[in-house]
């Protein structure tokens, strides 16, 4: 997977704002490019048993799918957490090959660069955040960018210490 710039096509709000969210989702993948199937599954910190590069690539993509589906259009919540274990995102994602889900994080991100491109970054949120908060587009957009990004940090380190692979 080759990684976009960062450096946006023009330069309104819009524009910069999903260039950065792209190339965040582009550098998780690249994260991911080349791993074995047994290291994608391993958790090389003791005490962060859930802490697999599948499982954080499987909370990416479910992180994405609970702010535009769940809070952003207000759609029921299917994810596949529940109060009992509100981390088995991460937790089942090792029964799944690494291929698959990245496939599956692509394409989701593609239904969402439409969604976001239908709607108006100053469109508020269905659902309620905190304190009856109705967030908009441009804060969850903003948001995602930053959990990628310290997200992409974990897939680096992941990766360093299962296969002493190092990158930008």
């Amino acid at each position: 997977m080759t990684r976009i710039d960062d450096t946006p096509p023009a330069w309104d709000e819009r524009t910069q704002l999903t260039t950065f969210l792209d190339y965040a989702r582009d550098t998780a993948r690249a994260k991911c490019a080349g791993v074995s199937a047994e290291n994608a599954r391993t958790a090389p910190l003791p005490s962060s048993p859930l802490m697999t590069m599948s499982g954080v690539v499987n909370h990416l993509r479910w992180v994405e799918y609970y702010w535009f589906q769940v809070v952003f259009l207000g759609e029921e919540d299917q994810g596949p957490w529940t109060e009992k274990d509100p981390d088995r995102e991460m937790r089942i994602a090792v029964d799944f090959p690494l291929t698959q889900l990245l496939d599956e994080y692509a394409g989701q991100c593609d239904r969402y660069r439409r969604l976001v491109a239908a709607n108006a970054l100053d469109k508020q949120a269905q659902r309620p955040v905190r304190d009856g908060l109705h967030v908009d587009l441009r804060w969850i957009l903003l948001h995602l960018i930053e959990e990628t990004a310290r997200h992409n940090g974990h897939l680096d380190i992941l990766r360093e210490m299962l296969d002493g692979t190092t990158g930008d």
